[in-house]
């Protein structure tokens, strides 16, 4: 028996991207699910018939408080994500910051006042790292944010290791490497096909050839947040990744070979990326793997179930 069915459960964030995916994936096996999203950037075609909607962010006090009810795992995947895809929160820096900080505060703060019992799974980033020192980048790695973005999230990871520590409240946190998939319409991998999509005969990519990411396909991305919610050792902090390391020039030329248009396109770097990007961000999954993790999408099969599936065929681009 999966170690969610007949559990309760409440997904911040469960309209967005990652989250849709996870909320499905805990109905398929037994979970009593909440979703508490403000619909800022999810959508309510993502979300699960068979789960509560809640409309409401986690920066309303209030509206978290009503939600975390008598759930027993709490999944916080909510962020501000509603800036341009490449801000990395740079546009809206004081909108960032109080979401994401203050939106951890009031979902602890709940917590810790009316539901101590619970296990809270908190989404976190690769981008708390900065700029690394070297890769593959480990969890014992300084962490330098280099953007308002990641600077949130570590904080966040503060509040809760604060909360874990002074109230005992029980939370692990999982910091989230490069995910793509169904239901993503932002960052790299869909902005490349939404280019080509629109124009087949030239791609500009922002950026260097030569920068590189470690992409994670949806599926393990969930697995990844299941098995920190049965397996993960509180107070502790894990690494998700795919295990894909590439650089964009290579991921352009998958991309393109997926579309059958190698060749047939004229491929332009800018040169210049945004504000807080960084160069190579490649993430040592050793620890997670510990807890039996083990990510089973390649790229190339990652990119043509993305293509392949219905999400995409019917996405507005």
């Amino acid at each position: 028996m999966s170690s969610v069915a007949g559990r309760k459960a409440i997904v911040t964030g469960g309209a967005g991207f990652i989250g849709s995916n996870l909320v499905d994936a805990l109905v398929n096996q037994g979970a009593s699910v909440t979703v508490l999203d403000n619909l800022s950037s999810g959508s309510r075609e993502n979300l699960n018939p068979k789960a509560t909607f809640v409309l409401g962010g986690v920066e309303d006090k209030e509206a978290v408080s009503r939600a975390i009810g008598d759930v027993d795992l709490v999944y916080h995947l909510a962020a501000d994500t509603a800036t341009r895809e490449t801000s990395m929160g740079w546009n809206e820096p004081t909108r960032t910051l109080e979401h994401d900080i203050v939106g951890a505060l009031n979902l602890f703060q709940a917590i810790e006042t009316q539901n101590h019992h619970v296990r809270v799974i908190m989404a976190s980033s690769a981008a708390v790292y900065g700029e690394p020192i070297s890769t593959p980048v480990s969890e014992d790695h300084p962490t330098n944010p280099l953007s308002p973005y990641g600077i949130s999230k570590l904080a966040a990871e503060k509040l809760a290791f604060a909360y874990f520590k002074e109230f005992g409240i029980d939370v692990v946190v999982i910091r989230i490497f490069n995910t793509y998939g169904p239901r993503q319409h932002r960052y790299v991998i869909f902005e490349l096909l939404k280019k080509l999509r629109t124009k087949p005969s030239r791609l500009e990519v922002l950026g260097t050839p030569t920068t590189i990411r470690d992409y994670c396909y949806i599926s393990d991305m969930v697995d990844a947040l299941l098995l920190a919610s049965a397996k993960g050792a509180g107070g502790e902090v894990y690494n998700v990744s795919g295990q894909n390391p590439v650089t964009i020039q290579h991921l352009v030329e998958l991309i393109l070979a997926q579309l059958d248009l190698t060749s047939k396109v004229d491929v332009q770097y800018t040169g210049k990326s945004w504000k807080g990007d960084i160069h190579s961000m490649v993430g040592d999954i050793s620890k997670i793997k510990k807890l039996g993790f083990r990510p089973e999408v390649s790229l190339e099969k990652g990119l043509r179930r993305m293509l392949d599936s219905e999400w995409w065929k019917a996405a507005v681009v």
